[in-house]
């Protein structure tokens, strides 16, 4: 009589938790929270900028940075979203790093095109 009551679900179709569901979609929402306000710091620096050529890269890295963002946060929702509905935990991703690299990558050129007088 037990076992006409056990019932074994195929592993493509686990029980999954919505709530790490939700959580990797407000995860993705402040990637992309983050990336927008980039972007409107970027268009601010960019068009009030007196000087026509620092001010103006500067704004137009923050845009694009801005933008990358938005990408690596929806990327990261894919294999995240992938790995909660099969059950394992995601990969660690390189998204981080990409930040971080980015980050001190355009601080670095920032400083040092205001030192050469680039723009």
């Amino acid at each position: 009589m037990k076992l006409m009551f056990k019932w074994n679900k195929p592993a493509n179709q686990l029980d999954i938790d919505v709530r790490f569901l939700l959580a990797n979609e407000r995860t993705l929402l402040a990637w992309v929270r983050t990336g927008l306000t980039l972007i409107a710091g970027g268009v601010a620096v960019a068009f009030i900028s007196t000087d026509s050529g620092y001010g103006t890269m500067a704004g137009v890295g923050a845009i694009g940075f801005g933008g990358l963002l938005a990408l690596i946060g929806y990327i990261r929702y894919q294999v995240a979203d992938a790995a909660i509905r099969a059950g394992k935990l995601p990969a660690q991703g390189i998204g981080g790093i990409l930040v971080v690299a980015g980050v001190v990558f355009f601080a670095l050129f920032l400083l040092l095109a205001r030192e050469l007088k680039l723009f």
